[in-house]
């Protein structure tokens, strides 16, 4: 639904793509700004399409981040108008032109299998500005009023990762090996780079772990969700994170009184006693940094990617009751290393492939040439572009099935 394989991705910045994460993504309302810029301010309108509503994770999220851009820059409620629950087809390409014709200024989508659609408009559209969360195909439109956007996630997940850790060696001791499991939508490139980069985390404090991965099929299916954290369960798995959009995983770790790491929201109401924090990202810094340059009449980045230090991602609160002791304090070190660019979250030192260490990406598969090793020995995720493009299983963990 949201993302793409890898190959795609490399493909489009072969193309040519806006590099990602130079400047600053927290632009703000200025009190400052002169009577021109404000009275801009209050004609504009922005359109929001969203793939669910607010009783879905993922979802929830951007509208979080929608009202954050709505109250940074004073803007009134029919100046923000909502498409909930469209799915990815002819129907987003029809939200997108009504959006248009209402008088939008700028349109924001959420969900990877609308961007064909948007661009079809923002074909149709010139005066329009059209932003896309999670797609690639931005910089190769050729259309200068369309844009890609999604967030460094991989650094939430880490550090989601480290709180798991700290948990098990609490449990279990530092050099324990049991295993753990992970509720993924589908084996893409988002969701692999995610899984990676979370289990990488729990890895940094109990090395020996293992965990095992399976796919539901569905970005959004509570009943599913539920019976695959089950199955994770039933299979040994002490401890179940998620990259799916539902509570579903958490409400049966509860019942099944084992530890769990959630995505997007908090799972404490779902799994008051076993869901220790959630890995997710901030939408507010992009809508607001978009909207403000529409505002401000800016060309804006074709291509945006913002992490921790711009505010862009973050875990959810810990849940005292159930994080281990210390786990606050860890989590403060490791946002800080990932900060100051001492720890690289896919640094080649700490994960193998097949026993081997990748050190260039040039000549395998689904890379199509492109170099994402850096010489400093990490994997350059969302540096080259905003996109998501790890697709490596690396030594430790097992996909059960493979859902594209």
């Amino acid at each position: 639904m949201r993302k793409f394989l890898a190959v795609l991705l490399s493909v489009a910045m072969v193309l040519g793509v806006a590099g990602c994460g130079s400047s600053n993504s927290s632009t703000k309302a200025d009190d400052t700004k002169d009577a021109a810029t404000t009275e801009a301010a209050s004609d504009i309108k922005v359109g929001f399409i969203f793939i669910g509503d607010e009783n879905e994770g993922y979802t929830y999220a951007h509208v979080i981040g929608a009202k954050e851009m709505q109250e940074a820059l004073g803007l009134s409620d029919d100046q923000i108008v909502y498409k909930w629950n469209i799915p990815e087809n002819e129907q987003c390409y029809d939200a997108a032109v009504d959006l248009a014709e209402q008088g939008c200024n700028i349109i924001f989508s959420n969900s990877f299998g609308h961007e064909d659609y948007i661009i079809q408009a923002a074909q149709e559209y010139p005066d329009v500005q059209f932003c896309h969360a999670t797609g690639y195909k931005a910089a190769s439109s050729g259309l200068s009023n369309m844009h890609n956007y999604f967030t460094s996630v991989y650094q939430s997940r880490y550090v989601s990762g480290v709180v798991a850790g700290m948990k098990l060696a609490e449990l279990y001791g530092a050099d324990t090996d049991v295993k753990i499991g992970y509720v993924g939508a589908y084996s893409y490139a988002e969701v692999i780079s995610g899984f990676t980069a979370y289990f990488l985390g729990v890895r940094s404090i109990c090395p020996n772990v293992t965990m095992e991965v399976k796919y539901t099929g569905s970005w959004a299916n509570q009943a599913l969700e539920k019976e695959t954290a089950e199955a994770l369960i039933a299979d040994g798995c002490v401890l179940i994170s998620q990259h799916a959009d539902t509570t579903g995983a958490a409400s049966a770790c509860e019942a099944a009184k084992v530890y769990d790491v959630g995505y997007n929201v908090s799972m404490m109401e779902a799994a008051p006693n076993y869901a220790l924090t959630s890995a997710s990202i901030k939408w507010g810094p992009y809508y607001t940094y978009a909207t403000q340059s529409v505002i401000n009449g800016e060309s804006f980045e074709t291509d945006w990617c913002r992490g921790h230090e711009d505010g862009a991602v973050w875990i959810t609160d810990l849940n005292e009751v159930a994080v281990a002791e210390g786990t606050k304090e860890k989590v403060d070190e490791t946002w800080a290393a990932i900060d100051d660019g001492s720890l690289k979250v896919f640094d080649t030192s700490k994960w193998t492939v097949n026993g081997e260490t990748i050190t260039s990406t040039a000549n395998i598969d689904g890379y199509n040439g492109v170099e994402y090793i850096s010489p400093d020995g990490y994997f350059m995720e969302s540096e080259l572009a905003s996109a998501p493009s790890f697709q490596f299983i690396v030594d430790g963990i097992t996909e059960l099935n493979t859902v594209y």
